[in-house]
């Protein structure tokens, strides 16, 4: 019989699903457990039965994993879910679920190890949203919009959280009510700025002035309801190319606004960033999703010429403008949407195609034009291993293969992990 919400089951948990949870069986319905490893036999309770699958969570560990550790705090909280789970074993896990997503989704075996590099669990976070509720800022419960408190993930540091924490209370203090912050900080964490949507009447240059020097900001913005946007200080984070690219690319700075879209790993950025130069060996190269320039500008900086970089979110598009503007002569900008973009004639034909695209992946759309600009090479950056094994199929259907395949663990004692794989024709 199929199991019903409120169920107690015993069962032996097999593998990791992309999401979080991991896979087990009953009666040989498919389960979807919380709280679990592979090869552990936990007992759980069933929180929903849909047709295909139901979902459960841990309430007894049975026959514990030798990797299973104690959390801190509450595990359910934004940034948790595997914190319950040895390191070394987060990454092996996060390697199947690339893996499974090619073989499953993408219908393409990965011939080699899938390495995912490691990071240091603690003080990770360059960025991150916070919920605020009642004068108190924090992250939700994952699937719910139940608060937590951000300082037992371990994701920020200390002084991150501070900042926050005074920035809020100051305008708070002034009358205003805060709704979210969206916090950035280089790698140093000697530049911090933040980003307040604020519910009402808007704050002051004053005010936001206040809470640059409560918080010790460089500078911060704040949006009402009404879309209007105030600003104090210099509301701006940088790092030099050199920091973040592991070395191999010197002389220039990049520069980014809270609201701009950004790597939030401080200690892997490098690795990455130093991954994608490595892969991208021949121009012109068309950068897709550009960003504030995170590739394109180390690309310029590094001397490689004839870059085309695209971006049409407007806060990441002006930033990519300025941080681009010291190379004008080997880096280009389109503010643009990716699909409008591809839709006219791409003049000069790439030679090699990066994309670093939403957690959505490709558009068909997209899809079809990147495979039909026929780049010798397609760079792809993905936060979503399912997304990017779909696009992979589209990709190889075209003609061109998997050349190489690995990850790299932004995301500490969470499921997500970043993936860069390399297709050439």
């Amino acid at each position: 019989m199929p199991v019903t919400t409120g169920q107690d089951v015993e069962l032996l948990i097999e593998r990791p699903a992309a999401g979080g949870r991991m896979i087990a069986r009953h009666a040989g319905e498919v389960l979807l457990v919380g709280g679990a490893i592979p090869g552990e036999r936990v007992a759980a309770r069933v929180t929903r039965a849909d047709k295909r699958v139901a979902f459960a969570d841990t309430i007894r560990v049975l026959d514990a994993s030798p990797d299973r550790r104690e959390p801190p705090g509450d595990p359910r909280c934004g940034g948790c879910l595997y914190a319950h789970i040895a390191y070394g074993r987060q990454r092996q896990l996060k390697a199947e679920i690339i893996r499974d997503a090619f073989v499953r989704i993408g219908r393409i075996a990965a011939e080699t190890a899938i390495e995912v590099a490691g990071s240091p669990e603690h003080g990770y976070r360059m960025r991150a949203r916070f919920h605020v509720e009642e004068g108190r800022a924090g992250f939700y419960r994952e699937g719910t919009h139940e608060p937590c408190e951000p300082r037992q993930t371990g994701q920020l540091l200390e002084a991150s959280i501070d900042a926050v924490e005074a920035s809020v209370a100051s305008l708070v203090a002034q009358g205003h009510a805060v709704v979210a912050v969206e916090l950035s900080e280089n790698v140093g964490a000697d530049q911090r700025a933040l980003h307040l949507d604020v519910r009402g009447r808007p704050p002051s240059t004053d005010a936001l002035e206040r809470v640059v020097a409560a918080a010790g900001l460089t500078g911060c913005t704040a949006r009402t309801s009404d879309t209007s946007v105030q600003s104090a200080g210099d509301p701006i984070v940088s790092d030099s190319t050199e920091a973040l690219s592991g070395g191999r690319a010197t002389g220039g700075t990049l520069r980014r606004h809270p609201e701009a879209f950004f790597q939030a790993n401080r200690y892997l950025v490098g690795d990455l960033v130093g991954a994608v130069l490595d892969n991208v060996s021949a121009a012109p190269v068309l950068e897709l999703y550009a960003g504030v320039g995170l590739f394109s500008v180390a690309l310029a900086a590094a001397g490689r010429a004839r870059t085309l970089a695209v971006e049409g979110d407007p806060v990441s598009g002006r930033d990519l403008l300025r941080n681009a503007a010291p190379y004008y002569d080997r880096l280009r900008v389109v503010r643009s949407s990716v699909e409008a973009f591809l839709a006219r004639e791409i003049q000069p034909a790439p030679a090699t195609v990066l994309v670093d695209p939403p957690r959505t992946g490709l558009s068909k759309q997209a899809a079809g034009a990147i495979a039909h600009a026929g780049a010798q090479r397609i760079v792809y950056v993905s936060c979503d291993p399912p997304t990017m094994a779909r696009d992979a199929r589209r990709l190889v259907d075209a003609g061109y293969r998997l050349s190489s395949l690995r990850g790299f663990d932004l995301f500490p004692n969470t499921p997500h992990v970043e993936t860069l794989g390399v297709f050439e024709r």
